[in-house]
């Protein structure tokens, strides 16, 4: 609990030269510290503007790019009541329900793919094997039997 207490202290007394080096996801990761509560993705944005004396054109014209990085960053997991928290505060099993379901739709997209393919491969393969069977009349057609004396005079 020491080092939440810390994390407070240290954002509260950074200035702002110091908050401008860290980066978005890292002020993330210290309001949500500090304020023990979940944000969505305007609030907490406006609190990183705040901290950062950003105007309002700047929190508009960065918003997007900011909630890029939380979405890829996996220090945070987006709550289904669209705030975010940190991942270590969040119960392992909303963690995984979220997974298995994605589990599930991937399952489920491969087995149409495996039915599609399959499908696709064995009407190609029928159909070469037939183009290929017409090839080889028609080579033979053009074939013709000779004696041995027909050989000799050619």
């Amino acid at each position: 609990m020491s080092y939440i207490k810390e994390v407070i202290t240290l954002l509260k007394n950074m200035k702002l030269e110091e908050l401008e080096i860290l980066s978005y996801t890292d002020l993330t990761e210290l309001i949500l510290k500090e304020e023990n509560k979940t944000f969505t993705t305007p609030e907490i944005f406006h609190k990183i503007c705040d901290l950062l004396d950003y105007s309002e054109e700047d929190y508009t014209n960065k918003i997007g790019e900011y909630y890029t990085s939380l979405t890829t960053d996996k220090r945070f997991v987006f709550l289904e009541n669209n705030e975010w928290d940190l991942r270590e505060k969040t119960p392992v099993d909303i963690i995984l329900d979220e997974d298995e379901d994605l589990d599930e739709e991937i399952d489920e997209i491969d087995e149409e793919l495996e039915e599609n393919d399959d499908n696709e491969y064995e009407d190609d393969i029928d159909t070469a094997v037939e183009d290929d069977d017409l090839d080889a009349d028609e080579e033979l057609d053009d074939l013709a039997i000779l004696t041995d004396e027909e050989l000799e005079e050619n």
